[in-house]
């Protein structure tokens, strides 16, 4: 990559302009590498059990064993893992993988009908679900391909302690719903026979699909975007050298992962790199449970954490979190929508340690662009663009527009992906540049920020608002504890700007809102109309939905 791209002047020390050619040929080798060279160390911890990389390896090769010789799968079959944060994810993601499948990662959250599309749309082979979310199963059984179906329960890989899990999980406070699926195996079942069995490494090339990573159906129908293994590979090496200032030889460090491991950021980051870097990776099942989520941090010394906004500042509003001895931690990083900055401010305050805001996209592995973790990043920016990457803004036409225009943010590398899986690929892609949706502006210093999503602009008569500018500006009141804003009918000027704010004090009124925007914001970006609520509608891994808020507008 040339050195005319700004940014690669800002690459922290460790960080290559490009990467080399991925010195494996899948992903399987890679993991097999890692628990080799990294074997007695702790690869996974949750709710105070662990498995060391031995261990993960060992029952990640059964789980494959069992899959290519007892249910007869072959190389290029997709199976669906469902599950939250639980020992059992990267067992069988790994172990999917060295058997040659294709993972199809789904929510485990999600309603039958969202399972169907995605399952039939995958045409998926099996299926691993936690047994909390079979009943959903169940009632689409006969409408998806799936030949074979097993059932882990929460605590199957938690030895002696697993049956207490199950016991609480099940009779005390029954979070298990009554389900009957014929035929299904038990989790037990298959790693117990897995292990008397031989497996036989399917010839797997960097070009072949690791991955169908599901985009979140919020442009749409919900599609698959096909990540390949040198896609994976390649993006392994891009986050390697840029977390280099986190990740120094010869510590150990420790990972909170509490983004659910079938989200793409935490699967690759969090999942891949931690992986292979020897770090020891805590799960988090239930991050929602923020009392849980913070007495699970006062046990470790941990060192890098990763998240969502809402998420860190749920922690933030959290007293006992106040608390806690954030003297080994290196930083946080954020992704998956906008660190606000009275958030990324409040963290600094609180950790002595940074929030820096990354970026990337399903159909990119994800990470595209990143904050430098060396101190020299921009608050309110996304970063700038990691190795082999090359980001650029565009014009509706396909047109490359100059720097300091705004466009569509749109990226090429060997991260990103092929394409969309069995659809219609038209209009994904300038040419060799993936088109991400996202409005956003270059800065002299190659730095990138996001103006906000095409969709989601508001036209208020005739001016371009984006809800990204009037989230954060309210976000810095400190009676708001959270916000939303879309745009709604309005016969005046087009459209009207409304925002939905869930209190942090209970004084706070409709005129101190709109007068606060006013200090802050120029006329036209003033919400015309305030209401407040006891939360806002999420997805399960914390992005504030405005499409729900939109919906409801309309039926009201």
């Amino acid at each position: 990559m040339a050195n005319q791209f700004p940014w690669i002047s800002k690459y922290p020390k460790g960080v290559n302009a490009e990467i080399s050619e991925p010195s494996f040929q899948n992903m399987s080798e890679l993991f097999s590498h890692a628990s080799d060279k990294f074997a007695d160390r702790t690869a996974y911890e949750n709710m105070g059990v662990r498995l060391s990389f031995r261990e993960t390896e060992r029952l990640a090769t059964a789980f494959a064993a069992y899959l290519q010789k007892k249910l007869g799968l072959k190389k290029g079959e997709r199976i669906a893992i469902q599950m939250p944060n639980l020992l059992q994810f990267p067992v069988a993601f790994i172990g999917a993988l060295k058997a040659g499948l294709i993972v199809v990662n789904t929510n485990p959250l999600y309603t039958p009908r969202e399972m169907e599309h995605q399952f039939r749309d995958a045409g998926i082979s099996a299926i691993l679900i936690v047994e909390n979310f079979a009943f959903n199963l169940q009632s689409i059984r006969d409408k998806v391909p799936a030949r074979h179906i097993i059932v882990t329960s929460m605590g199957d890989l938690m030895g002696i302690k697993g049956h207490l899990v199950n016991f609480v999980v099940r009779k005390i406070k029954k979070l298990i719903p009554a389900y009957s699926l014929p035929g299904s195996i038990a989790f037990k079942e298959v790693i117990r026979e897995g292990l008397k069995l031989t497996l036989d490494s399917p010839a797997v090339s960097r070009e072949d699909v690791a991955v169908l990573q599901y985009t979140g159906g919020t442009t749409g129908i919900s599609k698959g975007a096909q990540l390949s293994h040198r896609n994976l590979l390649s993006h392994n090496e891009m986050i390697r050298q840029w977390f280099t200032p986190y990740l120094a030889k010869g510590r150990k460090d420790i990972m909170i992962t509490a983004l659910p491991m079938y989200h793409i950021f935490a699967l690759t980051v969090n999942g891949v790199l931690m992986y292979h870097s020897g770090v020891k990776n805590v799960l988090i099942t239930n991050p929602r449970d923020i009392p849980g989520f913070v007495k699970e941090l006062k046990k470790h010394t941990f060192t890098i954490m990763t998240g969502v906004n809402t998420l860190f500042n749920a922690l933030l509003n959290n007293p006992d979190f106040l608390k806690l001895d954030f003297s080994s931690l290196h930083g946080a990083i954020g992704g998956g929508m906008a660190v606000q900055d009275a958030v990324a401010v409040r963290w600094q305050e609180v950790t002595g340690t940074p929030l820096v805001e990354g970026y990337g996209l399903s159909e990119t592995s994800p990470v595209l662009c990143c904050n430098p973790l060396d101190g020299q990043h921009k608050r309110g920016s996304i970063g700038i663009p990691v190795p082999s990457t090359e980001v650029a803004i565009f014009d509706d036409d396909g047109n490359q527009l100059p720097q300091g225009s705004s466009g569509e943010i749109c990226a090429r590398g060997p991260q990103v992906m092929r394409g969309y899986w069995e659809k219609d690929n038209t209009g994904v892609f300038f040419g060799e540049w993936f088109r991400t949706g996202d409005i956003g502006i270059m800065d002299p210093d190659g730095f990138f920020r996001i103006v906000d999503r095409k969709k989601d602009m508001i036209k208020v008569s005739g001016f371009n608002v984006y809800p990204n500018e009037i989230e954060n500006v309210l976000a810095g009141n400190p009676k708001v504890l959270e916000v939303a804003a879309i745009g709604i009918p309005d016969e005046k000027s087009g459209e009207a700007i409304k925002v939905f704010i869930v209190k942090k004090d209970d004084s706070l009124s409709e005129q101190e809102v709109k007068d606060f925007c006013h200090l802050n914001l120029t006329n036209y970006k003033v919400p015309k109309f305030v209401a407040f609520r006891k939360d806002l509608p999420k997805t399960n891994v914390g992005k504030i939905l405005r499409r729900e808020l939109k919906e409801a507008e309309k039926k009201s």
